[in-house]
Parts: C-alpha cells; structure tokens; sequence
C-alpha cells in the first residue's frame, strides 16, 4: 500500500509506443510538529481531559490529511511528550494514526528530544511505530569521520534516511542537540538530489522560544541551498525563516503545552502545496487550544490570609469577566504569587489558592507558584526580609562552588534544583519529565 503513494513514475506513452519524462506531479503534503502525546498533569482532577486534548489535536491533523488526500503527513519531532511511553498512549497514537494508513497516506517522521530513548540498547517506541508500519521513521547514517549518510527507505525493513514520493526527496535529521548547527555543513554534503525537503527538530535561535537545542540563523540559512521546504520542530512558537522567501517553516505546537505558549498565536500545522518549477506554496492551518491563562498576582502588603485571599478573588473574577466568551471550554490555569506579606506565607497553600481560582475560573487545572516573601510588621518594604526559596538556591549554589570543578555551573545547577523542587510540589510533572529536564540541563551545554 504505501509502495502506490512513495512512487510516481512521471511518465506518458507517446503515440509511438516510447515514454517520455514528464512535468513532475503536484505533491502536497502536511507539516506538524510537537504533539507531545500523553502529556498531562499528574493527579490533578482534570487530569484525563488534559490527557485527551493532544489526541484530539493529533486527530483534527489526521483528519484533515485524509479529507484533502494529501500525499504525506510530515511530523517534525515530538509525537510524544516522554520518550517512555505508557502502553495506554501507545495503542491511542496507534488508533489514532490509523485512518492514515488505510487511505493509503504515509507519516513521515523524525524523532525529538522528547521522543529520544537514552539507552540505544532499548528499542523506542517511535521505532516501534515504524516497525508496524504506522509511520516512516527516518533516521541518518554517519560515518566514523561524522559524515552523514541518508540511505533509501527500506520498505521491508522499515528503517531508512531518505524517502522520496512523487519526485520529491525527503530526508529526515532528528534531534542532535547544542551543536546542531555546526552539522549543517556535513548534511548538504550529503544530499545529491534535486526538490529536497528536510525534516529537522532543531530551533532557531532568533525565533525560538526555548534555550536548548537551537542554531543561528546564519547556521540555518545554507540549508537553502539544497532544500525547498526545512520543515522545523522544536519551538513551539510558529516562524517563518527567510531567506529572499520563506524556506523554513516551523508550525509550533497544535496545542499549548507549556504555560507561557498562550500568546503564541495562531497555533496550528501547514498544508504545503508543491507543482514542479515553482516554490512551495505554505499555509498555515490553524488549530484550537485548550485556553491557557498565566497570571502573576502581588500581594504586597497584605496583613493577613483573608486580605490575601480577596486581592487574588478581585484578580480573577475581573480575569473570568474579560476572558472570551465564545469559547466554554475550562481553562488551564498557572498563577504566581509574588509581594512581600505580614503572614507566613506557608499559609497560602497551593491546594487552598488552586481550589479557589478553580470555583472562579471554572478551570481544568491550576498550578500554582508561591513566591511570597515574609516582612515583619513594620519594617519597611524592601529591607532585608525572608525568601525561602531564595535562601534554598543560595545554599546550593554555595555548595556547588565549593567544588572547583562545578564553579562555572553552580548557578545553572542551583536554579535546576529549585526547578525541580517546584515541580515536585506542584504535582504536575511526571517522573519521566523530570528526568529529561535533568538530563537535557546536564548535557545541552
């Protein structure tokens, strides 16, 4: 079945019985990124509908491939949101990337960091998807100079660099890390061909919003020399890189999966139309998150837990008024409460401000951050006052630096292990998270 879809001859039978090379037939293709399938928040109450908004986002993408009879579904790196993946998730993307394989429409993909497996003895679960023939993983050979290999995708093995449909070759880089821009040079040595496309989970770094993982953009501009279409994962803020024209495109996540990716708008994956001799024609289709509010509240100068508890009702009652209307569905919310108080602030507990924004909000989920420092009654406002969690980074910090081989990355390490902290308390990231925050901290230097 996807021998019919890889392979196009471009040719015609002339009146005398001879073929001749035609104009190359129109590709079209979708172009998504970032799914982070079975991401969701720990124990919290709106924990499964959580669990099912990034199905849903990967569903509507599925759907519309299969509507427009596109001729590839192109997944530029984190189909998933930890690269050990529950069996539940498993057998849901299995299902849920079905229909495409019974139109006949293969998924093409790379792996990201999410989906990376650290011990390379273990088999990934992206590679299993491609075992099974529910999507194309396309990884790169090198060699043992780094010199970059893209090898022809094996039907019967299943395992390939490079897959070509309708004429047009598409070749897959996944995630490489800190230095992927220094690569770019060895991968266009590499490529022979003509109407080149490249899937690629790298950011760039002048459009990117996260920190680890990114390349220049004169790292990134070559890449046009050899490739039509660099399709980018990543970041999930949706860009456009160019160069004379757009060339690289990164549609960002179809969801919001992060707090602060509310104002990264629109969301969505791009329908990429192709006709031989001219250059691809991109729209971005957009999608329909889950609403996502991140909202700071100070509390400076509240004597008390109740005046407290007012300043944050007054915050979102007034937050619940503004919020748009046409949209019903329940929010996620994250809010950070910050000021200096006359009360302890261990008091305001995230289980009592979270119950609280709740009931206002009528939200699906709340996170809360308590960065409330303690003043004694009447000393004045900006003296020397108590911030555990500031003593908390201090002390590590000091610790690491008495380390001489630690001194340049104590302070790195120190805020990682607040970080972490915070993270545990709040209740909504995962074991598995943690370790790839740990290990992406420890080795993306």
């Amino acid at each position: 079945m996807l021998g019919s879809v890889l392979i196009d001859s471009g040719k015609k039978m002339h009146q005398n019985g001879e073929f001749a090379e035609t104009m190359m037939a129109d590709v079209t293709f979708l172009h998504c990124s970032d799914i982070h399938l079975g991401k969701t928040y720990g124990d919290s109450p709106g924990a499964a509908e959580r669990y099912e908004d990034f199905f849903r986002a990967l569903s509507s993408i599925v759907r519309r491939a299969v509507e427009d009879e596109v001729d590839a579904l192109l997944i530029a790196g984190d189909l998933f949101h930890q690269a050990q993946v529950m069996p539940r998730t498993f057998a849901r993307t299995v299902e849920t990337l079905a229909p495409l394989r019974r139109a006949g429409i293969p998924a093409i993909a790379i792996e990201g960091n999410h989906d990376w497996i650290h011990r390379r003895e273990s088999l990934s679960w992206m590679e299993a998807l491609s075992d099974m023939g529910n999507l194309c993983l396309l990884r790169p050979e090198r060699d043992e100079g780094g010199n970059y290999r893209f090898p022809d995708w094996d039907e019967r093995r299943r395992c390939g660099g490079h897959i070509e449909i309708k004429g047009v070759h598409i070749y897959g880089v996944g995630y490489i890390g800190a230095y992927a821009g220094s690569h770019v040079p060895r991968i266009l040595e590499a490529i022979e061909t003509e109407e080149n496309v490249l899937l690629f989970h790298v950011g760039v770094r002048q459009y990117c919003g996260t920190d680890i993982g990114n390349m220049t953009i004169d790292e990134a501009l070559p890449l046009g020399e050899k490739f039509s279409y660099v399709a980018l994962g990543h970041g999930h803020k949706p860009y456009e890189i160019p160069n004379d024209e757009p060339f690289a495109f990164n549609p960002g996540s179809p969801e919001c999966v992060n707090f602060g990716e509310q104002n990264y708008r629109p969301k969505g994956f791009y329908r990429v139309e192709w006709r031989f001799g001219a250059r691809p024609r991109v729209t971005l289709v957009p999608t329909s998150p889950r609403p996502m509010f991140d909202e700071r509240v100070a509390l400076d100068g509240c004597e008390n837990l109740t005046q407290a508890e007012a300043r944050i009702r007054e915050h979102f009652q007034h937050l619940k008024d503004e919020r748009d209307r046409e949209d019903r569905r329940k929010p996620v919310v994250r809010v950070k409460l910050t000021g200096e108080v006359t009360f302890r602030p261990a008091e305001m507990t995230r289980q009592r401000v979270a119950h609280m924004v709740a009931g206002i909000m009528n939200a699906l989920h709340v996170d809360v951050q308590n960065a409330l420092s303690f003043t004694a009654t009447g000393r004045p406002r900006g003296s020397e006052h108590w911030n555990l969690t500031e003593i908390e980074r201090q002390v590590v910090q000091a610790l690491w630096e008495a380390q001489s081989d630690y001194k340049q990355r104590a302070e790195r390490y120190a805020q990682l292990a607040v970080e972490i902290k915070e993270r545990l308390l709040d209740g909504s990231t995962g074991a598995g998270e943690l370790v790839d925050v740990i290990h992406r901290t420890l080795h993306d230097e």
